[in-house]
């Protein structure tokens, strides 16, 4: 999918919502489990339910490997439903991947070809060589860890080097010489605040991806406010505030609404845009 197709689906939606497919059989409703393939059921009924309020999908690759076959077999499963009935939503897998070279090269023939997904998030910490084979890949995205919400983010990304500039800034610097807007986006957490601005200073056109909306109290206005750009140039995730909404059998009506919640801000937000 190129920026061009997917400014026009977050605008023809109204909506840069992402939606995390962090499927945990523990916390799927329990009146699905008694089926042969629950995580595929649970996704299906997920997707079908926020599709019309989203543009992107977000597997987490933890939720299917942890599971052996079976999960892989959901995963692949959800890959395939999603491309035959919403061939215009972006996939996103959640993998974190980055090794050197040759390694690398190899996951990206794995999920750019094997899987044909949109984009795949990268762990860029091994440099250059880790980042180059995903690039290679026409119309596909890598996205950047950059500045993340968790806690032990504090740990290393807001380190300075001896001209106060810290990791996460000279990441972003340095990744700018390997793509470019068209094919590089970066992981910022919601939580991060008025450090989009930092962000914006070095990455002011490329796409965004934004976990932290939701469960980890990330603020969508906020994150609008110092993210935004002329064509959006966001992607907010959310997975464990919309997808595990509801236990109840009524649970895919309640993740709709949910996501239509999120949706109804988004456009508001969106309006404010001229173009």
């Amino acid at each position: 999918m190129t920026r061009q197709e997917l400014t026009k689906q977050i605008f023809e939606r109204k909506s840069f919502l992402c939606v995390g497919l962090d499927s945990d059989i523990q916390k799927i409703p329990e009146f699905l489990r008694a089926n042969d393939d629950p995580i595929f059921l649970f996704n299906k009924s997920i997707i079908d339910a926020t599709a019309p309020y989203c543009v992107a999908y977000k597997p987490n690759l933890a939720f299917y490997e942890s599971q052996g076959r079976k999960g892989i077999a959901a995963f692949e499963q959800t890959i395939e439903y999603l491309k035959k009935f919403y061939p215009t939503h972006l996939i996103i897998a959640d993998a974190k991947r980055g090794d050197i070279g040759n390694t690398s090269f190899m996951y990206a023939k794995t999920f750019f070809e094997e899987y044909n997904l949109d984009a795949l998030t990268i762990a860029p910490y091994m440099g250059e060589d880790s980042v180059k084979p995903f690039l290679e890949y026409k119309n596909k995205w890598v996205i950047l860890l950059a500045l993340t919400s968790n806690k032990g983010s504090l740990d290393f990304q807001l380190t300075e080097d001896k001209n106060g500039q810290r990791l996460f800034e000279k990441v972003i610097t340095k990744s700018q010489k390997w793509g470019n807007d068209n094919n590089l986006m970066y992981v910022v957490g919601a939580t991060q605040g008025r450090m989009f601005e930092d962000v914006r200073r070095i990455a002011p056109n490329n796409f965004l991806l934004v976990p932290g909306i939701g469960a980890q109290g990330g603020s969508l206005q906020e994150v609008c406010k110092y993210g935004m750009i002329k064509d959006c140039g966001l992607l907010v995730n959310s997975s464990r505030g919309i997808i595990y909404a509801s236990k109840n059998e009524d649970f895919a009506e309640v993740v709709a609404q949910k996501a239509k919640e999120l949706q109804v801000q988004m456009a508001i937000e969106l309006d404010k845009i001229e173009r």
